[in-house]
Order: structure tokens, then C-alpha cells, then sequence
């Protein structure tokens, strides 16, 4: 019988000592020493005995690690509070102004600047965007360097007879090409702020056992909204209460001089609100409509998960032209960010309407439950992607029935919703060679990928695809038991709970497999990696054909389909010629074997005329359309550089754009799953 597993009852604590020395010099071997992320476990175990400790001390030692990990790790007490202030006054010219206050102990210190976001799925912490890094001690200038392999990590050696290390620093602002935390946030009347933009944190510590107590000067007159809570409030300045890092980091700040806060429940707990900040007072006016809604929205949460694990919640709306357009998840909190007119223009409107129920889900289903390999201890430990086809893909599901049962989109909204998704990764060339899984498995690198190619090389397809693998999941449920059960009751089980406070509960593919078991048992293992595994070039549809329904494609176009062109600016035409194009005719991708690829078209090309003629979005449709009875190849002329070719396509299918028919052979339950289960809200 090995070490690991010798009966605790007959060797007693020496023995459990010896155990936990040996696991520890097992686990040193496999685990970056410079991030101290052995001592994490270790300082959390406070039943860790003498003996152990003595033990450890000794195993640390003959290993060279006495030297190297942090005094903290073998300290009992929690580091004091560490002081965050953040000046925000100049945030309209594109600069963000930190100081900290640290507590900290004579000799070697490193300190990281967050590299892996939660929400963000990869390593993009926006470090390039730091500037005037300084740290002195006791009025003296204390020298720094970067570690040459890990450019998140500072080293500095604290001198003698220092107790707290004084921080300064800016961060420059990005553009809106940038995203999620390190792009775009500030106008000249508003800014969103994310506190990993600003702050260092020492080594050693899991994120939810460091205190930091921050302050945020705003520019004068601008008013604000966060889940965080607040102690006081003098002018300008906000004192917020301490937090943990972990609470801090989840809990952005939206900022602005047009600032409109709507109540969503009021005289109810837990109190929900929409916090709105527009770069002009007429964008903040939110119809009646909308707003009820939006309170639908939280009534069908309620249904649907049973319980809420925040204090409150605030959707922070971000309305400008002029920052990066994104959703970012938060367990008390949503950074949703759109164009300015949002509110006002019907086709944006209809474009972001899933926007917000994505990312209030996200507090259930990414926050609360959260994948074992994205629950990391600190921000610098790389995540794992395996399981973001249910992290992401099933609150693409929940967000969009959501988005449906809440009115914010109509039932016929909702599929043709669902037939853009279906058709889209019908023309996804890319699944014959890359699974679903690796989507996930690659996240890191996908979301930086350009657009160019994407049908080849595929994306982030884990939102859409997860989004049709639930839906079949939940009409298969619906199929096993008569419809007596569905993803609601899966949702109940493995979201539900006290609620309350946040917390987060992991869990594994086995976890899911269970959960699905617990409500109908089915073959869902098979089900699922079937599915995450297949090379199969078309889309995973049966479950909008046991829904009820099938995919079908007329010329008459699909309107959530045009609230997506309006608002990217493009004209998408990948179901006919298969060409995507920019509103200026740059040609942002091309669908492998279909005309305008096989002509010998490409991403990056511009688009000039069309047969003969000067372009425009309308004389290409009126042009795509004639070749139904055209003989005649459709001929595009083209600039690459600073060549130009004419190019034939071999097209005569004219306009296509995709749509749900009804089966009537089949019971309708795409419209059951889509059914409101709240009472009507007012």
C-alpha cells in the first residue's frame, strides 16, 4: 500500500504530517515555483498541524524553496486591507490615475497585474496599457523589474523597516477596436471602469483571500452605478467598502455625465436596476415597452432558476459609437456596451434585445456554476476552455428563450434568430476538419482571431452551436418524459439553491452528465461528446426538427438577420454567392465552395462594380437576384492592392435567406420551450 494511501486512523498525526510533506513535494515538482501557487492551498488549510507545518518547512527547504516563497505563505493572520484609489478625472482624455498601498514585510516581493479576466477566457490583461509604474518606500524610490518570461510579474526587493509599499501608476485607454477589458471605455462624457486596469497584487494569496478598500475619484458632475457597495460620498470622490480581490475585480463601474437609472423592482429583495451612461441625454429614453421587459426578464429568472445567488443586481448599459462593443459577465453585475442609439433605433434594438438576458444568466450559469477549469485561485493561472460550450453555449440557449419569453424579442423574432444559427454553421467549412471541442479547448486563441477566413478556420462556435445542441437536449428531455420535464427543471437542480450571497460551485462534464441523468436518464454522455466530436459539415439541427420545425431558405430577408447588417455594417450574403462584405465593399470573409470562393475571391479583396456597373449594396442584391434567369456569369470587379480583376461567378440561385417552416407532422414545442413561465410583470 502506498504513501497515499495509508489508513489516517493507524498512523495518526505524524503520519498525516509524512502524507501531506510527500503530496507537497509531489505537487512542487509540476507547478511554476514563481507563481507560489502551492502555497495557496496551504495557507487555506489552517488544520494543517505543527507537525505538518514543520514537516513542510523541511520538504520546502531540501527542494530550494524555503528562499524563494513568500513570508506571507507561512503566515497565520490575512494581509491587511490593501488601499486601491483610482483618479478617474481625466478618464475623458483617455487616462486613468492608481495609487496602492500595500502591506508588506522586508526582502523579495513579487507583484502580478492581472493577466487571465474571468469572463474573457484568455490571457488579456491589458498590461501594455501601463504606464508611470512607480513604488517607494518610506519616501524612497524602491527599484523594479519585469520577470523576463512572465511580463505580468514585477520584482522588487522590499528594504528593511518598510511595512507598506506605495504604488503609482497610469493606464492609457484603449480604442474601440480593442476588446472586452482592454478595449475601449472612456468618451468625453462617460467611461466604464475595470479595476483589474489598475491595480498589482502580491504573490502567494488567492484572490478571495486578499482585502483591498477602493476609492474612485469621478470628473465633476458624473454620476455612477456598481454592485459594489459604498460607504460614503463626498463630491466627487466615492469610498466604496472593503472587498476581496475577487469581489473587486467582478465589480465594474459605469460612469458618465448622462446617467439614468431605471428600476427594474422596486420595494422588492433582491433589487435589480439598469444603470445607464449615453454620450447624449436623448439616447438614455428606454420606451415603457423596454422597460417592462426588462422586468419580465428578472420575473423569468426567478422561474426559471428558483432562486438568486447576488444582493443586487445592476445591468450597467454603456450606450456610445465610441467604445468596444461587448458583453462581460459579472456575478452581481452585467458590462453591456452598444451603439448610442440603441434604445431608439428598432434594428439595433432588435440586434442587441439578447444582450442582457446573455449576461444575466451568466450570474447562474458561469458565475455561480462555473467549470472546474475556469475556477482558478488568482489571475495569472492559465483557464481551461474544455467545457465553455456550456459555460457559453447554454446561456446562449437560456439567453435567447429568455430574450423570447420576456417579450424582448417576438416569437418569430426568436426563430428566425435561430435559423441564422442554423444556417451560419451549415456554411461553417471549417467543421470538417475542427470539432466543436477544439473550438473550446482553443478559446485563447480564437477570440483574437481576425475575421478573415473564419468560415475555413471557425471561431467562438461553442455560443452558436451550444446554442442548438440545448435546444436538442431540451426537446429530447421533453420527448423521454411526455412533456413532463424539460431544461427548466435541469436549470432548478444544477443552478438552484439558498441563493443569497455570491458563491461559486464548481463542477465537470461528469457533473453535467449526473445533472442531465438526475432529471430524464439517457445515453447523454454519448449524446454530448458525439456532438463536441463530429466532423459532420452540418449543422447539429434535430432539435429544431423536434421542435417542430425546419430549416428553409426564400429572398425574403431574414430580419434578425438585417439588424445584424445594420448594426455591424455589413451585407451578408454567405447563403447565395457566399461573400460577407463590409458597407465600404471590403470583403470581410468568403464561404469555401460556394461561387464566390470557387471564382477565386478572397477575404480582404474590394469589391468595385458590378456587372459593369459602380457598386452599392442594393445594385448587388438586384444583380444576385437576376441570375435566376441570367445566363450569364454574375461578374464582380475586384481590386487586391493595387490590381484590379474581374471575376465570373457561376451563380444562378438568386437571393437566399434562411427561415423556420413549420412541420406540421410534428407537435409545435419550439413555441412550448419559448412559453412565459412568470406571471405577467407590471
Amino acid at each position: 500500500m502506498g504513501i497515499g494511501v495509508a489508513p489516517r486512523r493507524v498512523y495518526g498525526p505524524a503520519w498525516k504530517a509524512v502524507r501531506i510533506g510527500a503530496e507537497f513535494f509531489r505537487v512542487i515538482r509540476k507547478v511554476d515555483l514563481a507563481r507560489g501557487e502551492i502555497m495557496f492551498g496551504l495557507y487555506r488549510n489552517r488544520r494543517v498541524s505543527r507537525w505538518a507545518s514543520t514537516l513542510l518547512f523541511l520538504f520546502g527547504a531540501a527542494s530550494g524553496l524555503a528562499g524563494i516563497l513568500p513570508a506571507a505563505a507561512w503566515a497565520r493572520d490575512p494581509l491587511p486591507p490593501i488601499k486601491l484609489m483610482v483618479d478617474a478625472s481625466e478618464a475623458p482624455r483617455s487616462i486613468l490615475h492608481a495609487k496602492l498601498a500595500i502591506p508588506v514585510r522586508p526582502g523579495p516581493l513579487t507583484l502580478y497585474y492581472p493577466e487571465w479576466i474571468p469572463g474573457e477566457h484568455m490571457p488579456d490583461g491589458p498590461i501594455v496599457n501601463v504606464a508611470g509604474l512607480k513604488f517607494t518606500a518610506n519616501g524612497k524610490v524602491v527599484p523594479w523589474r519585469r520577470d523576463l518570461v512572465d511580463m505580468f510579474a514585477i520584482h522588487l526587493d522590499v528594504p528593511e523597516g518598510t511595512s507598506e509599499l506605495s504604488v503609482s501608476l497610469d493606464f492609457l485607454l484603449s480604442g474601440a477596436s480593442s476588446k472586452f477589458s482592454s478595449g475601449g471605455s472612456a468618451t468625453a462624457q462617460l467611461d466604464v471602469l475595470s479595476w483589474n486596469q489598475l491595480l498589482l497584487y502580491p504573490q502567494g494569496w488567492p484572490v478571495n483571500q486578499l482585502t483591498y478598500q477602493a476609492s474612485l475619484r469621478l470628473p465633476d458632475g458624473w454620476k455612477f452605478g456598481t454592485a459594489l457597495p459604498i460607504t460614503r460620498q463626498s463630491g466627487s470622490t466615492v469610498e466604496f467598502a472593503p472587498v476581496t480581490l475577487e469581489t473587486l475585480v467582478d465589480s465594474p463601474v459605469l460612469a458618465g455625465a448622462h446617467f439614468r437609472i431605471v428600476h427594474l423592482t422596486p420595494g422588492q429583495n433582491p433589487p435589480h436596476e439598469i444603470d445607464i451612461a449615453a454620450d447624449s441625454p436623448g439616447a438614455l429614453e428606454m420606451n415603457a415597452g423596454d422597460q417592462l421587459h426588462y422586468k419580465q426578464l428578472v420575473a423569468e429568472t426567478g422561474a426559471l432558476f428558483g432562486s438568486r445567488h447576488y444582493r443586487d443586481y445592476h445591468f450597467l448599459l454603456t450606450l456610445s459609437d465610441d467604445v468596444a462593443h461587448f458583453g462581460l459577465e459579472h456575478h452581481e453585475s452585467s458590462d453591456d456596451r452598444v451603439s448610442e442609439r440603441t434604445l431608439l433605433d428598432d434594428m439595433l434594438r432588435l440586434y442587441s434585445a439578447d444582450l442582457l438576458p446573455h449576461e444575466f444568466v451568466h450570474s447562474w450559469n458561469g458565475k455561480f456554476r462555473r467549470p472546474a477549469g475556469l475556477a482558478t485561485s488568482d489571475y495569472q493561472q492559465p483557464m481551461k476552455g474544455d467545457l465553455l460550450w456550456v459555460y457559453e453555449g447554454l446561456t446562449q440557449y437560456l439567453g435567447d428563450i429568455l430574450a423570447a419569453r420576456s417579450g424582448l424579442w417576438s416569437p418569430q423574432q426568436f426563430r428566425e434568430q435561430t435559423a441564422l444559427v442554423a444556417a451560419m454553421l451549415d456554411h461553417r467549412a471549417g467543421r470538417t476538419w475542427r470539432p466543436l471541442q477544439d473550438t473550446a479547448d482553443a478559446a485563447q486563441i480564437l477570440y483574437a482571431a481576425p475575421d478573415e477566413w473564419t468560415a475555413w478556420r471557425r471561431s467562438v462556435d461553442y455560443y452558436e452551436e451550444g446554442f442548438l445542441i440545448w435546444l436538442d437536449v431540451d426537446t429530447l428531455i421533453r420527448q423521454q418524459t411526455q412533456g413532463k420535464k424539460s431544461m427548466n427543471d435541469f436549470c432548478r437542480s444544477f443552478h438552484g439553491g439558498p441563493g443569497g450571497a455570491p458563491e461559486l460551485k464548481p463542477y465537470t462534464f461528469e457533473d453535467v452528465v449526473a445533472a442531465l441523468n438526475d432529471v430524464t436518464p439517457y445515453d447523454w454522455r454519448n449524446f454530448l461528446t458525439t456532438r463536441l466530436n463530429s466532423l459532420n459539415p452540418n449543422a447539429p439541427k434535430g432539435g429544431i426538427e423536434n421542435g417542430g420545425w425546419h430549416l428553409a431558405f426564400t429572398e425574403e430577408r431574414n430580419e434578425n438577420q438585417l439588424a445584424s447588417d445594420v448594426a455591424h455594417k455589413t451585407l451578408d450574403l454567405s447563403f447565395s454567392i457566399g461573400m460577407v462584405l463590409d458597407d465600404d465593399g471590403s470583403i470581410r470573409d468568403v464561404i469555401p465552395d460556394m461561387a464566390a470562393a470557387v471564382a477565386g475571391i478572397g477575404p480582404g479583396m474590394k469589391l468595385q462594380a458590378v456587372n459593369g456597373r459602380q457598386w452599392s449594396p442594393e445594385v448587388l442584391r438586384q444583380a444576385i437576384q437576376a441570375t435566376k434567369t441570367a445566363p450569364k456569369p454574375l461578374e464582380l470587379l475586384v481590386a487586391s492592392g493595387n490590381y484590379f480583376k474581374t471575376y465570373g461567378l457561376n451563380y444562378h440561385g438568386g437571393l437566399r435567406y434562411p427561415h423556420l417552416e413549420r412541420d406540421a407532422t410534428k407537435p409545435d414545442v419550439m413555441s412550448e420551450i419559448i412559453k412565459p413561465m412568470a406571471p405577467e410583470a407590471h
